[in-house]
């Protein structure tokens, strides 16, 4: 089985927006609207969920009259909040053909299919002509990438001159490996984690320009705590990723938190830039 093949089965999941939409019913009432903010605590994926979408976007700082794309988008949560944010076009794209499907529903569920468009597509081989965008961005996606210089390359080449790229990814940590199962991984097998000067050299071997690289670990951790003690204690809170990805989102989530906090993990965020 090629490494596509069990990222999909990893994440492969049925009937997603049902499930989406029932929650968000069992909580809101069936009159509520379908809104980028209301879907917000399930549909992104990053471990800082909305925090993490509205700090790329201070980052990136999209105008109303520029193309985005989302590589990786899962079933498209930060493209819509871009979007009505912003008021700029998104393009997300995804490996796993069932997230694909639920984002290109709950965008026209949400009135926002004039500005999100959702395809089906790897990030090695984007679906997309070169010099298509105006930025891009990659939420917790290249650790399941184990070919970090082909991502660099395709993100370089569908970007325009100037474009701006902006990555957050878990890295390795100095104590060994992480805890498995994990929210991108089962095993070790599918699990290709990437040092800060790593991911520095294949972006820099790509073309880009580095404009800032960040180890977040420590800020991360103390977000982390207090949550990881809720789903130890209470377990899994009505609305959340797991709506999508099932109940073994508590374990995934727990083991990524006490990765994390055991210095097995890192976390890393960066901005880079295609030359003008």
């Amino acid at each position: 089985m090629t490494t596509e093949l069990e990222v999909v089965q990893h994440y492969r999941a049925e009937n997603i927006t049902a499930r989406v939409l029932a929650a968000l019913r069992a909580v809101y009432g069936p009159d509520a609207p379908i809104t980028p903010d209301l879907l917000a605590p399930i549909d992104h994926f990053h471990g800082m969920g909305l925090v993490a979408t509205r700090e790329l976007g201070s980052a990136l700082k999209p105008k109303a009259s520029d193309h985005l794309l989302d590589i990786g988008c899962g079933i498209g949560g930060p493209a819509r909040w871009f979007a009505a944010r912003f008021g700029c076009r998104v393009t997300g794209v995804d490996l796993t053909e069932s997230f694909c499907e639920a984002a290109r529903q709950l965008t026209s569920l949400a009135g926002l299919a004039d500005r999100v468009t959702i395809l089906h597509g790897s990030a090695l081989s984007l679906p997309m002509p070169d010099a298509s965008f105006d930025a891009a961005y990659s939420q917790a996606v290249l650790m399941n990438i184990s070919d970090k210089l082909g991502f660099a390359l395709e993100a370089f080449r569908v970007l325009r001159p100037g474009g701006m790229l902006g990555i957050s990814l878990v890295g390795p940590g100095p104590v060994g490996e992480p805890y498995y199962p994990l929210p991108w991984a089962t095993t070790q097998a599918s699990s290709f984690l990437a040092t800060p000067d790593q991911i520095r050299t294949e972006l820099q071997a790509g073309g880009f320009e580095i404009l800032s690289l960040h180890d977040t670990t420590v800020a991360t951790i103390e977000t982390f705590s207090p949550i990881l003690k809720r789903l130890e204690t209470e377990g899994l809170p009505p609305l959340g990723e797991h709506v999508v990805t099932g109940e073994n989102a508590r374990e995934w989530r727990i083991n990524a938190m006490r990765s994390l906090g055991d210095r097995r993990t890192s976390m890393i965020e960066v901005l880079a830039r295609k030359p003008a």
